[in-house]
């Protein structure tokens, strides 16, 4: 029987200097790999942290603007600690816990795509 695997969002980003601030430095992703075409064409990368990766591109038609992605997180008070130590300066996001019964932590990037991570907290 087949079985589906790990998804790969691709997010639409429209400066790389902001992605990588914001990705690299305040979330804490590395840069997996970076490509152009050729010089002076859209960059299409790829950025990783623990076993989340994540594509962001600046090619036309490769996701949208707005995009909301969640992203499952054990020690959710640890990463929100973890962001809000770092004092990056356009988001200092709150721990929140949900009727739903998670613990969530959502952020926006600079291009309008939300990210929440968050842990179950049943278990």
């Amino acid at each position: 029987m087949p079985k589906l695997g790990t998804v790969t969002p691709i997010l639409r980003i429209f400066d790389v200097a902001k992605a990588h601030e914001f990705y690299v430095g305040f979330l804490g992703f590395e840069v997996q790999f970076e490509h152009r075409f050729e010089d002076n064409t859209p960059l299409y990368t790829g950025v990783y942290r623990d076993g989340c990766v994540l594509h962001l591109s600046e090619h036309h038609g490769d996701g949208a603007p707005g995009s909301h992605v969640r992203i499952e997180t054990t020690d959710i008070a640890g990463l929100h600690r973890e962001l809000t130590e770092r004092k990056y300066r356009f988001a200092r996001p709150g721990l929140e816990e949900t009727p739903w019964k998670t613990k969530e932590v959502t952020v926006n990037d600079p291009f309008g795509n939300r990210l929440t991570f968050y842990e179950d907290a049943r278990d």
